[in-house]
């Protein structure tokens, strides 16, 4: 498998990291494409975006030759199984998951129809980190396609259209799956192994938050799951965080739900009623958990 090198700068800047916030103390199937991660080795990924690298510089796509053994799995760590889900939501099975994954992806292979009539279109992949054993790739690129696809979503404006691809065909960003280690490589903040975000033309999400949720959404796995996809999407279309518009209104898709609702509502849809739902810009001063 081939070597990978830092390459070029970026000039992009990431607003859907999460920055400069007070902190609580931390404990310190088919055809397969592999993506390797430069994280992790001298702190590689983290090293690289202190330097204003992009991550799409360190990180690549790399395919296993025919004949060849995948790469050996790590062993995992000890397991965080996240609760069953409550009544106020629909039931999803626990999902177990390693604290540090093998820094390499498979990456789903189905391509999906485009969605949306209007705008400009934007590709996407999606993988999943080895060692997080639970989730099928394949599940998980038809599950963040529902998402991506639906009516309430990104697409139902005419600004954009969004369609899945496979391993092979070109695309404008990656939704990857990550254990929280590497979630804090790939951020840039190593502190934090809680939250997801969007660096550069990556979409991370924290599976740690995919199994677990947060409790403002009271055990509804499935409205966060799609909050959090349409969270981070944003953030690669361009979007900034918002504030809460008002006390018991649906909080826009773009506040970080999973820190804080500040009076507002759960919800997890760029569109409510037919039309763009925002808030003011900003965001709060929440503090990042220390952890489940």
């Amino acid at each position: 498998m081939g070597s990978l090198t830092v390459s070029g700068m970026a000039g992009t800047t990431d607003r859907g990291r999460h920055r400069g916030r007070r902190r609580l103390r931390r404990r310190a199937g088919g055809l397969t494409a592999v993506l390797v991660l430069a994280v992790g080795v001298a702190g590689g990924g983290v090293a690289a975006q202190r330097a204003g690298l992009d991550l799409g510089d360190v990180v690549g796509d790399v395919r296993r030759p025919a004949g060849a053994a995948a790469p050996a799995a790590a062993a995992p760590a000890p397991a965080a199984a996240s609760p069953a889900a409550s009544p106020a939501g629909p039931a999803v099975r626990a999902l177990g998951y390693p604290q540090r994954g093998t820094g390499t992806f498979r990456t789903a292979t189905a391509t999906g129809r485009v969605a949306g009539r209007g705008g400009e279109l934007m590709r996407y992949r999606v993988a999943v980190e080895g060692g997080i054993g639970e989730v099928d790739v394949e599940r998980f690129g038809r599950e963040v396609a529902v998402v991506l696809a639906d009516p309430k979503g990104w697409t139902a404006d005419g600004r954009w259209r969004l369609q899945r691809v496979g391993p092979d065909g070109p695309a404008d960003f990656t939704v990857l799956l990550t254990t929280p280690v590497t979630r804090g490589q790939l951020c840039g903040d190593p502190a934090d192994r809680y939250t997801s975000c969007r660096n550069g033309d990556r979409v991370v999400i924290n599976v740690a938050r995919w199994a677990r949720g947060v409790p403002a959404f009271g055990g509804d796995l499935a409205t966060y799951r799609a909050y959090l996809l349409n969270h981070e999407v944003g953030h690669r279309l361009g979007r900034g965080h918002e504030l809460c518009p008002g006390r018991g209104e649906p909080a826009p898709v773009m506040q970080q739900q999973t820190l804080g609702l500040h009076g507002c509502e759960p919800n997890a849809w760029p569109q409510i009623g037919g039309e763009l739902h925002t808030g003011p810009p900003g965001e709060y001063d929440d503090p990042i958990p220390a952890e489940d």
